[in-house]
């Protein structure tokens, strides 16, 4: 699908959906848990269809009424013997699934789309196959058998947070205590702080000193009958970028201040690059200010590269972008896709090692620009129009429906300034 985008600011409110990261880990939550919720997601992306679709291959029922997923828990005293699992292109989903497979003794057959099936899993099936599972792997398919078996578990904290949220979600189920050790760096830490936060709102314990957590076995999880997925921080800041290029301001509604999402620092970077912001509540507003250039070390928010670039490509300076080696194993080589769709319409980007160079304009050319599959390419190409003189035409615009499938819903809904 090729969307067209005027060359305009734009004004008005927008609510921002669930957070997709939220909504994964509540999801599995509810999926072994001890009695049936409801559970309220603003805008159900492929990502969540994903992990919709595995739960019920394992046996939850989970069914959409009155604007809320019900979720009914897998049997775990009665698991099925053999399951296909579809991730279509969610890391997440597939991360999350390994150790849950194991937890409940099935034997599975995985069939990941696109480009899941070249980023990293290899560390975290190593490990797991360290304790009961086996792993085979074909041109096609993941084929999973064997039992998880509880004990200390050791992972790398540079490769995926996720790793580690897997094992937190899952290792509680175990018959025997566990000890997981995070080695080295950790990299998009907040992700792994939702994890242990959603865990523990549910009843579930977990002793976290430093790197190093201690998880005891047979554990309950005890979900609320009834909850609401918070606010989105990583789709929100789409919006918020798109309020520095307009003098009247976007207001963002439905985001919670006091999140431990790690993109809420859109906030911060959007006040050093010279942004008006104003907050009550879960209501931010953002207004044009004079953009200016910095440097931004993306280790913990890898997510937010694509936006913050965009404006970057209109700031006064040269700002730098570091520590993004992770980008190059996301929906895209987000290092050469973000360059590439900076470049397609007039901006001066490039990679720079593990970084991306900018030399800011007043103003982008516009033009045509594909979006690589990538839905925050996607957005962030939405965005950028707003500071082009010409027309941005998206090539495979339909990638925003992996995270945020409303979004040009949400988007024309505002008013050209």
């Amino acid at each position: 699908m090729i969307r067209t985008i005027s060359p305009v600011s734009r004004t008005g409110s927008v609510r921002a959906p669930s957070s997709k990261s939220m909504a994964h880990r509540q999801l599995v939550i509810a999926a072994l848990a001890e009695h049936p919720s409801r559970l309220v997601i603003d805008g159900i992306s492929d990502d969540i269809l994903a992990t919709i679709d595995c739960l019920r291959a394992l046996g939850s029922d989970i069914a959409l009424s009155d604007a809320a997923l019900t979720v009914v828990p897998i049997d775990t005293k009665r698991p099925k013997d053999h399951v296909t699992l579809m991730p279509r292109e969610s890391g997440t989903t597939l991360r999350f699934m390994l150790p849950l497979i194991g937890v409940l003794g099935v034997s599975a057959d995985i069939v990941p789309e696109g480009r899941l099936a070249s980023r990293p899993i290899r560390e975290l099936t190593d490990e797991l196959g360290r304790h009961g599972m086996s792993f085979s792997f074909d041109a096609e398919s993941i084929h999973v058998s064997g039992r998880l078996l509880p004990g200390e578990y050791v992972l790398p904290g540079d490769v995926s947070s996720q790793y580690i949220s897997a094992l937190l979600l899952s290792l509680p189920k175990l018959n025997g205590d566990s000890l997981l050790t995070v080695t080295g760096t950790v990299e998009s830490k907040a992700y792994i702080g939702l994890t242990v936060s959603s865990l523990r709102n549910e009843g579930v314990q977990i002793d976290e000193q430093g790197t190093v957590y201690s998880i005891k076995g047979a554990q309950k999880y005890t979900p609320a009958e009834f909850s609401i997925v918070e606010g989105d921080w990583s789709n929100a800041a789409f919006f918020l970028c798109m309020g520095t290029l307009s003098c009247k301001g976007i207001t963002v509604s439905g985001i919670d201040p006091d999140s431990l999402q790690g993109d809420r620092r859109i906030v911060d970077i959007l006040a050093r690059m010279g942004a008006q912001i104003s907050m009550s509540g879960d209501v931010i507003t953002v207004k044009r200010g004079k953009l200016n250039a910095i440097t931004l070390d993306v280790s913990q928010i890898p997510d937010l590269v694509p936006a913050i670039c965009a404006l970057m490509a209109l700031a006064d300076g040269t700002s730098r972008i570091t520590n993004a080696r992770r980008l190059r194993l996301k929906e895209s080589d987000r290092l050469k896709t973000t360059c590439a769709f900076l470049r397609s319409i007039g901006a001066d980007a490039a990679p720079d090692g593990d970084g991306i160079f900018i030399k800011g304009k007043s103003v982008l050319s516009g033009g045509n620009a594909d979006a690589f599959g990538d839905h925050r390419i996607a957005m962030a190409l939405t965005l950028a129009a707003g500071g082009c003189e010409n027309p941005v035409a998206i090539n495979g615009a339909e990638a925003v429906s992996k995270s945020f499938p409303d979004f040009f819903k949400r988007f024309d809904c505002l008013e050209e300034e």
